[in-house]
């Protein structure tokens, strides 16, 4: 995969970030990603955005549309929106509630050797989020993330062979409660 510029990254950004306007129907999320917008476009020098759209156009992560007054919209290509996803991949968290529900959240998976990329992917962002290895392809982790490994899965294509499951009672739970300190 290509390596990307910090300008090409905050033109995919911009891009995302005029998608995402064109969903959001409350204002204060409207507000929020027009103040985020216009702080990245002030960054821009002209020249280098130029050179940037040109050369996310040859490596296919924009198109464009002519418009009939003239003008040029550029778009996000799926390929575009799938590097947009990886970037949001290295900011996820798992937010702690205050108090612990007492409910184990299990990650099980059963990868094929051809999706060996995609295993390393996921073992290597399971333990970066704190999860913890039960077993080879068992992970747990006592907070709420299902919409967190449901992305991370999806993003990887693993959905297929990625199993999530909440459990109540499991017999090692003194000890994962001392690894995760809700003692």
């Amino acid at each position: 995969m290509e390596r990307m510029g910090s300008m090409s990254k905050k033109v995919l950004l911009l891009l995302i970030g005029g998608a995402s306007l064109s969903l959001t129907r409350r204002p204060d999320q409207y507000f929020r990603i027009v103040r985020k917008i216009t702080k990245e476009w002030k960054k821009i020098n002209e020249r280098n955005l130029k050179r940037a759209i040109r050369r996310l156009y040859k490596s296919k992560m924009v198109d464009y549309k002519e418009n009939n007054d003239g003008t040029v919209n550029i778009v996000l290509t799926d390929n575009g929106r799938k590097r947009i996803l990886k970037y949001d991949l290295d900011k996820i968290q798992i937010k702690r509630p205050i108090i612990w529900d007492g409910i184990w959240r299990l990650v099980i998976f059963d990868i094929p050797e051809d999706e060996r990329r995609g295993r390393v992917a996921l073992v290597e962002k399971l333990k970066e989020l704190g999860f913890y290895p039960m077993q080879k392809s068992a992970f747990i982790y006592p907070y709420e993330c299902q919409n967190e490994i449901d992305f991370i899965t999806e993003l990887f294509n693993l959905s297929p062979y990625v199993r999530f499951l909440r459990v109540k009672n499991i017999d090692i739970d003194l000890d994962l409660k001392n690894q995760f300190h809700l003692l």
